[in-house]
């Protein structure tokens, strides 16, 4: 046998690198890239589940919140009033005593703007805990009470906790704000129907807004000054303003006569 006849031909050659696995080119990744890569994918979580709190504390708040005030408007026991519209009186309203204590409910907000279904209780005091986000609207302390000569100051959230000003930015000039008060142990129950004169955006110092004559801080108030004012923080999921309504007692109405003529009528 010769060394031609042992040596491999350069055909088989070729085709022992044919059957030879192809080489990997391999990517080298750079430790700064992956650290990169991993954060993004870190914050694209932690969005996703921050998102899906905010929602599901929204959604379950409300829920709970919306149970806990249509019990407080049950346990204070409004009995339905008379269908007929009643007369509407101007002179010197009755007023009841401010409540000694926090939290307790003494009445209930109904504005036809936000919906024939919108009935909310009002408590006493604007603690965010114990009032806001468990009654709903809170009634500034020491400021008037319904009917009565003053400022009638009121605070409430727009998200979450029932969120009952939520529809605040919608109120129009002549709007009705209808307020009822009722103590069953006193046999007091009246109607105070308020009507929108303006709103305004301010920061959170401006305290002013809920004097007892609004936005004119020192001033007495007279027979007509019976205000009602309306405060949200704005914009939407902040704090860093508030939303202000205004409103001015425009008649009362012993619920004995009758019901407001504005709870059925459709708001243009």
């Amino acid at each position: 046998m010769t060394a031609h006849d042992t040596a491999p031909s350069r055909s088989s050659e070729r085709d022992a690198e044919d059957q030879r696995p192809p080489r990997r080119t391999r990517r080298r990744q750079s430790v700064g890239g992956a650290l990169v890569a991993l954060l993004a994918e870190l914050l694209i979580i932690a969005g996703a589940g921050t998102g899906l709190y905010v929602a599901w504390t929204a959604w379950w708040t409300d829920v709970v919140a919306v149970n806990e005030q249509t019990k407080l408007v049950d346990d204070l026991g409004q009995k339905q009033a008379p269908k007929l519209e009643g007369s509407e009186h101007r002179g010197e309203a009755p007023v009841l005593a401010e409540p000694p204590e926090l939290t307790d409910v003494f009445g209930t907000m109904q504005i036809p703007r936000f919906g024939a279904d919108y009935l909310r209780p009002i408590g006493e005091g604007t603690d965010r805990e114990r009032v806001l986000n468990t009654i709903g609207l809170g009634h500034y302390q020491d400021t008037a009470m319904p009917g009565a000569e003053g400022n009638f100051a009121v605070a409430g959230h727009r998200v979450t906790y029932g969120k009952p000003l939520n529809q605040i930015a919608d109120l129009k000039p002549g709007d009705p704000i209808v307020v009822r008060v009722t103590d069953k142990a006193k046999d007091f129950d009246v109607w105070y129907v308020y009507k929108v004169t303006d709103s305004q955006i301010v920061t959170p110092d401006k305290i002013e807004t809920i004097a007892p004559v609004p936005n004119q801080p020192g001033v007495t108030p007279t027979a007509e000054d019976r205000w009602l004012t309306l405060t949200a923080c704005h914009p939407m999921w902040s704090a860093k303003e508030r939303y202000v309504t205004h409103a001015k007692l425009d008649y009362w109405m012993p619920v004995s006569e009758g019901t407001p003529k504005e709870l059925s009528e459709t708001p243009k």
